[in-house]
């Protein structure tokens, strides 16, 4: 087994979770600068206004962007060739809607990727990664508008003529297919709430989301064409969460609940960015719920035009269907399911499920034939440091090293890879919960959950063991396989 030469190995985070610096350089506010953290028997919250003597975790979160040369230098370190982030939307267009850009914002930009090309590092830049600024939500209603699509691809035409001799590899929308549940009507889909909500109770109505999704599918496609006009080798992806779904049982009705749950949540949007058009059974989805999406003219021919040059997706869990009543449940990102007696769970409750990921990379190969990357994979965990200074997450390590032996079994079977991320290689704040004691990285920060602390970078354990998987590309762990 091995991955082949020019393998993307790194990490990746998003400017919500890590930057800070929520209202320096020009900067306005996103949504992400609108939440709160959770707490004791206390819900995240967003709220139209900042209030006052309430902790937004990502207004200094652990400021990547005063710290971001020390970062990067670890990273190179860690024998990184990739790192994905994210930019800002509301650094570049404060509010979203601006005739021209933010100057100090797009300097900070050149700053990064200067220094990431310094050290022989690709950059992957998500365009829109939890994101969109207030200004658009608040006037617009987000992409519930056809006018945030022009807004949308004005900010996309600026970042990618700024670094088109500089960045090669881009994504459009971070997860979205969060938006084929209520969760994502705001972090996609940037739809006002129209008030203080917590995040687990946002207010849906399925034909504006639906319909505003579509926004967002046509918004993507323009964008992937705006980048070949730009330069014809820029590499565009589309970026799921994916929510791999097993039925519970062998029983008929599970077998079928399963299905329909991966067509909705996993393959209509990859079907719509890879493919260019709306596949069958959504349609038939869309008349049994009383749901019609308007096609204004070109949008179809925009779809077919736009399809991306690779696929990517986050992977952390697998979850279970069943029409059974009473069975034990298990949670993760975005939903949960039936939990899966056969598999352990993290310290959140994820369950672990590194064979699901060799079965997704199978499955999505077979279906989209297109390279496919993994921008995000890892294990959450409530790191401890020792008397002696230090961080042994072996934990952390057991569970890359199995899903990256997974993933070289799915490139054994004829999966074409071309790179994995793993999720927040540096500890940032918890997009669910605004927690910092929720950490992935191989870097620990000094901060808690109340944005105490010295944000002092330390190593952990498993910075030496990943820095030597992307030196070999993963041969010092296959070897042992």
């Amino acid at each position: 087994m091995t991955f082949k030469n020019g393998f993307l190995w790194g990490g990746a985070i998003a400017a919500n979770q890590a930057e800070g610096a929520y209202n320096i350089g020009g900067k306005g506010l996103s949504i992400a600068d609108m939440k709160t953290v959770v707490g004791v028997d206390k819900e995240r919250f967003f709220t139209p206004k900042l209030e006052k003597d309430v902790y937004y975790p990502s207004h200094q979160a652990i400021d990547f962007y005063g710290h971001f040369k020390e970062d990067i230098a670890l990273m190179a370190e860690m024998n990184f060739n990739v790192f994905r982030t994210s930019i800002s939307w509301s650094r570049i267009f404060p509010l979203g809607y601006e005739e021209k850009p933010n100057e100090e914002g797009l300097k900070f930009y050149d700053a990064l990727i200067d220094e990431l090309l310094l050290h022989g590092i690709e950059p992957l830049i998500t365009l829109s990664h939890f994101e969109m600024p207030m200004g658009l939500v608040e006037k617009y209603n987000g992409f519930a508008s056809r006018e945030t699509i022009d807004f949308y691809l004005r900010f996309v035409e600026v970042v990618m003529n700024r670094y088109k001799d500089k960045v090669k590899y881009w994504l459009t929308f971070n997860e979205i297919n969060f938006a084929t549940i209520s969760k994502g009507t705001l972090n996609i889909l940037g739809m006002n709430p129209n008030g203080k909500y917590p995040l687990s109770q946002l207010p849906d109505d399925p034909q504006v989301r639906f319909q505003a999704l579509h926004h967002c599918f046509v918004a993507s496609a323009k964008a992937v064409k705006l980048a070949k006009s730009i330069r014809p080798d820029f590499m565009v992806g589309c970026m799921l969460a994916h929510l791999t779904v097993y039925p519970y049982t062998c029983k008929p009705e599970d077998v079928l609940l399963a299905k329909e749950y991966d067509l909705l949540l996993n393959k209509f949007c990859g079907d719509v960015q890879v493919k260019g058009k709306y596949p069958s059974y959504i349609k038939s989805y869309f008349k049994k719920n009383g749901i019609e999406i308007t096609f204004e003219a070109g949008d179809a021919e925009a779809l077919a035009e736009g399809t991306v040059d690779m696929y990517t997706f986050s992977y952390y869990m697998t979850l279970c269907a069943t029409k059974q009543e009473g069975v034990e449940l298990s949670y993760g990102n975005l939903m949960g399911g039936a939990k899966n007696p056969y598999l352990a769970s993290s310290d959140w409750g994820w369950q672990i499920d590194p064979v699901g990921l060799r079965y997704t990379l199978i499955d999505l190969y077979d279906r989209y034939e297109i390279p496919l990357m993994v921008v995000e994979n890892g294990l959450g965990a409530e790191d401890q440091m020792n008397a002696d200074g230090e961080i042994n997450d072996d934990y952390r390590i057991d569970y890359l090293k199995k899903h990256i032996e997974n993933m070289a079994l799915a490139v054994d079977a004829g999966v074409d890879l071309m790179g994995y991320t793993m999720w927040g290689p540096i500890d940032l704040i918890s997009a669910g919960t605004g927690e910092m004691k929720k950490r992935y990285g191989f870097i620990y920060v000094d901060m808690d959950d109340h944005g105490n602390g010295t944000l002092k970078r330390t190593k952990k354990k498993s910075f030496n063991w990943y820095g030597e998987i992307c030196r070999t590309n993963a041969q010092s762990l296959l070897e042992e396989v």
